[in-house]
């Protein structure tokens, strides 16, 4: 009878990246187990089960304090981390040498600077959590290619009283937010701070996305859903993650004794485009008409000549107009706008290559693996198996 292996996953399930990762450790030990699991409800705060009468042999957590460390550290059993802190990765620190699983949190919020900048503002702010490495990680990944392209942002001053106390914050950030100039792109920290963003651009009676779009991350898809206006959201592969965690944990395991740490990057995938940002905040109003109908056709197998058709123009004219509002050629900006459709149909669909050529306004599905390998440097099926993870 194979030996069951007992992990205790100290993970956030209110989360949707939490969930996330459970999911993909779900997964591994159904094809690899079996593994019998440890999990409390709740948020990020957790508790580790007493490990030695429970006969635990490995632990997955999120260490937010010095108190679980200490617990963690004590038992001795081979550990995975999540999102460790600047300070606990400092040579010297107990945690130091611990493999972690960790967000691209500098990927995902350059991710929802592109969305936004995508859409045309001129204005950006962000709104962060205080206390939390990802979010501290995210607002730098943000500022910083918001200042490539040539702006500034606007940074939420966050403290840990105001947050803990949302009845208190939420007039706080009303105002905040009702100062700054129009229109503007703001990216939360995650999907809860963006729902808090939405609540509080109600409390100031600003038009969500007309006025202010909102962008957060994590894309949990019900608390993006229930949100006024539904949120958008930067998607994380966070199963490939859970999944990548769990085989290097088995692997711990097996092997008892020291190992090397190990450093496994939750990636982004895409921007899931809700109500919040479904908008383009371009000065010029016929370009942005001819954007508009651009994105409105990405399964379609639209050419130049049908957007120059649609606006009434004349090719040249649309064409000069078009590069110097967008920075590139109407023809650049479809073939972006149907690999983005075909990227996120690859992540989120069992289609058939070539049906999401198909579905991606591709007329010839060799010509679409062309295109894609041409721009994103592989063919669709290697895509597909890198971002689903090799299982």
């Amino acid at each position: 009878m194979a030996c069951v292996a007992k992990v205790a996953l100290l993970i956030e399930t209110a989360r949707g990246y939490g969930r996330g990762i459970l999911r993909g450790i779900v997964r591994y030990a159904r094809l690899h187990g079996p593994w019998a699991f440890y999990v409390t409800p709740g948020d990020f705060e957790q508790e580790l089960p007493k490990m030695e009468r429970w006969g635990g042999t490995g632990i997955i957590a999120r260490i937010e304090n010095q108190r679980v460390a200490e617990a963690i550290l004590a038992t001795k059993l081979p550990l995975v981390a999540l999102d460790l802190s600047e300070m606990q990765l400092q040579p010297g620190h107990p945690l130091a040498n611990v493999s972690e699983v960790r967000s691209d949190s500098h990927g995902a919020a350059a991710m929802a600077a592109e969305h936004l900048l995508d859409r045309g503002f001129r204005h950006y702010a962000f709104v962060g959590i205080p206390q939390r490495v990802w979010s501290q990680r995210r607002q730098e990944g943000f500022c910083r290619r918001i200042a490539e392209a040539g702006f500034s942002v606007h940074l939420y001053p966050t403290s840990v009283r105001n947050y803990q106390n949302w009845g208190k914050e939420q007039s706080i950030l009303a105002r905040w937010l009702k100062g700054l100039p129009k229109p503007v792109g703001v990216m939360a920290c995650n999907d809860d701070r963006g729902r808090e963003v939405l609540a509080a651009c109600r409390l100031a009676e600003l038009q969500v996305p007309e006025q202010l779009a909102v962008v957060g991350v994590d894309n949990d898809s019900l608390l993006c859903e229930l949100s006024d206006p539904p949120l958008s959201s930067v998607a994380l592969n966070t199963e490939r993650g859970g999944y990548e965690a769990a085989a290097l944990l088995d692997e711990m395991m097996r092997r008892r004794g020291p190992h090397p740490p190990k450093r496994i990057v939750v990636p982004p995938l895409h921007v899931v485009t809700r109500r919040s940002t479904d908008i383009l905040a371009l000065d010029d109003s016929e370009i942005a008409a001819a954007l508009r109908f651009i994105h409105d056709n990405a399964g379609r197998p639209i050419q130049v000549e049908d957007v120059v058709r649609q606006m009434n123009w004349s090719r040249r004219t649309l064409e000069m107009r078009f590069q110097r509002v967008v920075g590139r050629s109407i023809r650049a900006e479809i073939e972006r706008v149907r690999l983005e459709r075909a990227k996120r149909l690859l992540q989120e669909t069992d289609l058939t290559v070539p049906k999401i050529a198909a579905a991606s306004g591709f007329n010839n599905p060799n010509y679409f693996g062309l295109v894609f390998r041409r721009i994103v440097g592989m063919s669709p099926s290697h895509y597909r198996r890198q971002v689903r993870g090799c299982c």
